[in-house]
């Protein structure tokens, strides 16, 4: 589970180094890489980041059941 957890969160590092290259300099990093937004290997690389997304939610949301982000603040 924790490798899982470190991967997914690596992906969405990824994704939004991606995401700040096309905002500055309209430059898609992923679709350069694997020959463009419609190939198929960029397609499979957008869909982990964004499921990498989805399974980083239940990380986040047990911390708000733990009250640790709170514990955090102070």
């Amino acid at each position: 589970m924790h490798a899982l957890n470190v991967i997914t969160l690596l992906l969405i590092i990824v994704g939004g180094l991606n995401w700040l290259l096309v905002g500055l300099f309209q430059f898609d990093l992923v679709a350069a890489i694997f020959g463009g937004q419609d190939a198929m290997l960029a397609r499979i690389v957008y869909v982990l980041v964004g499921l990498s997304a989805l399974w980083q939610l239940m990380p986040l949301f047990k911390s708000f059941n733990r009250d640790e982000a709170v514990a955090q603040r102070h």
